[in-house]
């Protein structure tokens, strides 16, 4: 796999899991809107790159 793809995984897997813990911890809506739009610009780069 090329390594910028699995880098990219990797930092998509973070950003989930950040989002995730937020929610869950009920952080307030701007940290939970923060890394909703981290993971979100992660997948479109993502998608951009043909992955």
């Amino acid at each position: 796999m090329d390594m910028a793809k699995e880098e990219l995984i990797q930092e998509i897997e973070q950003a989930r899991r950040a989002l995730n813990k937020s929610i869950d911890s009920n952080e307030g809506y701007d940290v939970i809107y923060h890394n909703s739009v981290t993971l979100d610009r992660l997948i479109a780069e993502y998608i951009a790159c043909g992955y």
